[in-house]
């Protein structure tokens, strides 16, 4: 999720870079202006700000709404995940992915991951309220995930333009991935796709998918490089 870092799930619209979106997806335009206006304009290693009450967060990030332009079905899907994965959302806020994620790994186990020890605190008891007794959230660094285990798949949404130093960052995310594991991001344009691949190429990634149905956002899909 959004969130801190991250921690902001959303598809932008027609400011700093992001494409516009068309008359069904007015509420998605709405987040990325309300969210974007602290992001456009900043330095790269700018301090992301805070979204520190979950619960004033809950009508934005878990709006159904953003189903229509999300598709966090379709997305989970395409991820091909085993009921036995285990899967890092990175960025996970309230839960929007992470509760679904959980659903759809049965025999396996979701780590949520946010810097904001309120999302933290929310998503632990949004796991127990909805009986995911394998989701547990866990508080990141702005510059380390502190993964507890080793994964199979992190995915990060709306979270990549906001990670500074992403290419020490993406370096630790590697070295916590399973053998096979991969990294999946899906962001906005504020940073384009061509330039994720090529700073995910320095942390020693190389592009093993790349997915075209979500309207406003791109969405790569990461496997280590083999060293040389």
């Amino acid at each position: 999720m959004p969130g801190t870092v991250g921690m902001m799930h959303m598809a932008g619209g027609g400011i700093c870079g992001v494409p516009r979106a068309g008359p069904r997806r007015l509420a998605a335009l709405a987040l990325a202006a309300a969210l974007a206006a602290s992001t456009c304009a900043r330095p790269a290693d700018y301090i992301v700000p805070r979204y520190e009450s979950a619960e004033a967060w809950v009508p934005v990030f878990d709006d159904p709404a953003r189903d229509d332009w999300q598709k966090p079905d379709e997305v989970i899907r395409a991820l091909l995940l085993p009921p036995d994965a285990v899967v890092a959302d990175i960025g996970s806020g309230t839960g929007y992915f992470a509760v679904r994620l959980a659903r759809a790994v049965p025999r396996g186990r979701v780590l949520g991951v946010d810097i904001e020890p309120d999302m933290v605190r929310y998503l632990n008891k949004r796991a127990e309220r909805e009986s995911l007794p394998n989701l547990a959230s866990y508080r990141g660094d702005a510059d380390d995930p502190r993964l507890p285990t080793p994964v199979d798949v992190a995915i990060f949404v709306g979270v990549y333009h906001h990670i500074a130093r992403r290419e020490q960052y993406f370096r630790r995310v590697r070295a916590a991935l399973k053998r096979g594991g991969r990294v999946a991001i899906i962001d906005a344009f504020r940073i384009p796709p061509e330039q994720v691949k090529q700073e995910l190429a320095r942390a020693g990634f190389e592009l093993a998918q790349e997915h075209s149905f979500l309207p406003d956002q791109y969405f790569l899909v990461f496997r280590p490089a083999a060293l040389n």
